[in-house]
């Protein structure tokens, strides 16, 4: 998960609040937001200890609690995760997120700071001694986040147990691998559309760092994305330089 570090301003973009920011419009600017906008600031400050938020983060966080499908496409170490995580301290239920990785899972589990809400993963890993209590942290209200790999969806036991957890968001991370047109394309995020109707259709976010609009349009067609917003920010990372010599 990227973590804030110093300098000051902390913000949740894997560096330091440094580099430039989204191209946004002027209707983004921080001045100009209301009080869903304060609430986010203040849930991001107080839990995750995070200063600033970049103001394509802010814009897709206000987006997730208005209750909008929302496609956020952002580079690595940008703060995806942030998108999900603080909107998850003001909403109704627990929040699904969806990682096709047990590795991933892991680290974002582990990132979270100790004051965040408890979060748990179901996976193949589990012994079943550990997915009794996972499950029993989410039924029970516990567990904020859960983790789950696409496979999961697929049994139907599963799905009908977090329907009756009412889930307030989906989220579907690394959702380029929903698209046939990449390599990282995974059969298993093809139900997932079936799996969020299931649910009960809680809105659904969609993350990825990589998307290019023909990839983007699927991605919103294969998830079943009802007349979803659309964040694209700039991939340009002054921290990083790429040199070639002859």
């Amino acid at each position: 998960m990227p973590r804030p570090c110093s300098p000051s301003p902390r913000s949740p973009d894997g560096g330091a609040g440094s580099g430039r920011e989204p191209d946004m419009t002027d209707t983004d600017r921080p001045d100009e937001r209301g009080e869903p906008a304060r609430r986010l600031r203040a849930a991001a400050a107080d839990v995750f200890g995070w200063d600033t938020l970049r103001p394509g983060q802010l814009t897709a966080m206000e987006w997730v609690l208005a209750g909008d499908d929302a496609l956020v496409v952002m580079p690595t170490g940008s703060g995806k995760s942030a998108i999900f995580q603080v909107p998850a301290l003001l909403l109704p239920g627990p929040v699904v997120v969806v990682s096709p990785l047990i590795a991933l899972q892991r680290d974002q589990i582990a990132g979270l700071p100790e004051q965040a809400p408890r979060a748990v993963a179901l996976n193949s890993a589990l012994t079943a001694a550990g997915e009794r209590a996972a499950w029993r942290a989410v039924e029970e209200g516990a567990a904020r986040f859960l983790y789950l790999a696409p496979e999961q969806l697929a049994k139907d036991e599963v799905v009908e147990r977090l329907a009756g957890a009412r889930p307030a968001l989906f989220v579907v991370d690394e959702a380029q691998c929903v698209s046939s047109w990449g390599h990282d394309f995974r059969p298993d995020y093809l139900r997932l559309a079936q799996a969020v109707r299931r649910l009960g259709r809680p809105p659904l976010l969609a993350l990825t760092a990589t998307a290019a609009p023909p990839v983007r349009r699927e991605i919103v067609e294969r998830l079943g994305m009802e007349r979803p917003r659309v964040l694209v920010t700039g991939f340009d990372r002054p921290n990083i330089r790429l040199e070639a010599r002859c």
